[in-house]
């Protein structure tokens, strides 16, 4: 049940997030929508997606601070 409530906030932050993705907020909400798809992932056995995830959340903290 947490497994799908997070994919579905998730999946509405990602929504979002490309509109305001020039800001540090947009970054950060592709981190946090990407984090709360993990958690998804992870229930599923998804490791495809879940390595996939990592490594996008990896980038955007290099695109916040630098």
């Amino acid at each position: 049940m947490l497994a799908t409530f997070s994919g579905y906030i998730g999946a509405a932050v990602l929504s979002a997030a490309p509109f305001i993705i020039d800001s540090p907020l947009g970054k950060y909400a592709m981190i946090l929508g990407l984090s709360l798809l993990t958690i998804q992932a992870l229930d599923k056995r998804l490791w495809n997606l879940v390595c996939l995830n990592l490594i996008s959340i990896v980038g955007y903290c290099y695109a916040i601070y630098f």
